[in-house]
């Protein structure tokens, strides 16, 4: 009886999605292959069976999730701009699209765990302030767009 419950805690605990930490150097993205460096932008998707993705930039992710069924979606993370490594709930998180802050992939995407810094941020370097649901947006938008674009060739 003891073997069948230290079974059955192992499954469930193998079975509980979460955030895996990202091997900065050596990890690569999902979308776009590049290895994952910028431990200020990468970002993470733990599916709903728990399979986790990387991403070197959160612009990645947002693209990889506009192909995706949303029912396969677990948790959404991302690094922030004063705490790297740390992997965050996106919609916990404030985004600025700002010049003034480069990302990997060129979309000077970045986000912020808390509003006030976000701010000082964009007071600093100008820019864009960003909701998750607006961000999310925005990137549907954008790739209606480009896939309307291809189209057109």
């Amino acid at each position: 009886m003891k073997k069948g419950v230290v079974y059955f805690l192992f499954f469930i605990l193998a079975c509980t999605i979460g955030p895996k930490p990202i091997t900065y150097g050596e990890s690569t993205c999902h979308f776009c292959s590049m290895t994952i460096v910028d431990k200020q932008h990468a970002a993470q998707l733990v599916t709903s069976k728990g399979k986790v993705f990387n991403f070197d930039a959160l612009e990645c992710m947002l693209n990889h999730i506009n192909n995706i069924e949303e029912e396969k979606i677990g948790l959404l993370l991302t690094n922030t701009y004063h705490q790297p490594e740390v992997l965050t709930e996106v919609q916990t998180c404030t985004f600025l699209i700002s010049y003034g802050i480069p990302s990997p992939m060129g979309e000077f995407l970045t986000a912020f765990q808390h509003l006030e810094d976000a701010k000082k941020a964009q007071e600093k370097h100008q820019g864009d302030l960003f909701t998750w649901d607006e961000l999310r947006e925005r990137f549907k938008r954008k790739d209606k767009v480009t896939h309307h674009v291809h189209h057109k060739h």
